[in-house]
């Protein structure tokens, strides 16, 4: 079970302090078990500062506090702040990254919605970065690209993998379709085609507001039959 400790103290030595975390950073590699950390700074309360640091397991919280470098930098801590140091224990009972479950959603229900409903995920400044057309597009544009695709083929996305750092989600994806309309002047074939691909969303106050794709867009032509024997 992941577990977060949470570290609150008051100092006015923050910079010491952050070089002091850099330290420790620095000695410990290799040997720390925390995957995450996050310090945040009190807006009514300028000398009030939480640090969140997460790790796989209270366990592998408690081989973290066992490093000769965590007791050193724990001791020159207490000396910069104005009083000793209070700490929080959680075991995580929920987690959920709201972005990626944006991003997922749009790739699950890609196929089965309609355009509305689905692009009501997009801001209404959204722009679309796809090599395969002349130039960016805006959101009604890449709305009606994708009416396009749904009018040539019947098709799912299956996730593959999934990445999120800041404000931005990489989903690398499976498209499995079925061509059932006209594609760049491409009669339907009825034929059955895979496709793979990556895209990057970036997301603002919870919606996506560009995105950036990259897809086998020629093993795709191929399978249709569009460069002949």
């Amino acid at each position: 079970m992941t577990f977060v400790q949470l570290i609150d103290c008051r100092t006015d030595r923050f910079d010491e302090m952050n070089r002091l975390m850099d330290t420790w950073v620095e000695q410990t590699k290799g040997k720390r078990t925390a995957t995450h950390a996050v310090v945040g700074k009190d807006r009514s309360d300028a000398s009030h500062y939480i640090e969140i640091v997460e790790f796989p397991s209270y366990e592998e919280a408690m081989r973290n506090s066992g490093l000769a470098e965590t007791d050193r930098i724990f001791r020159d801590m207490i000396a910069l702040c104005e009083e000793t140091p209070t700490f929080t224990d959680l075991d995580v009972v929920w987690d959920e990254p709201l972005n990626p479950a944006v991003a997922r959603e749009f790739f699950e229900e890609a196929g089965r919605s309609d355009p509305e409903s689905l692009f009501e995920r997009f801001t209404e400044d959204y722009v679309d970065h796809d090599p395969s057309n002349p130039g960016d597009l805006r959101v009604d544009a890449a709305r009606e690209q994708y009416e396009g695709w749904r009018r040539a083929f019947e098709f799912t996305f299956r996730i593959d993998d999934q990445i999120a750092q800041d404000d931005r989600v990489c989903t690398r994806w499976t498209w499995a379709g079925r061509h059932t309309g006209d594609f760049l002047g491409i009669a339907a074939t009825g034929q059955s085609v895979v496709m793979t691909g990556t895209t990057w969303h970036r997301f603002r106050d919870g919606k996506i507001c560009e995105g950036w794709w990259e897809y086998d867009r020629a093993g795709l032509m191929e399978q249709l039959g569009a460069f002949g024997e």
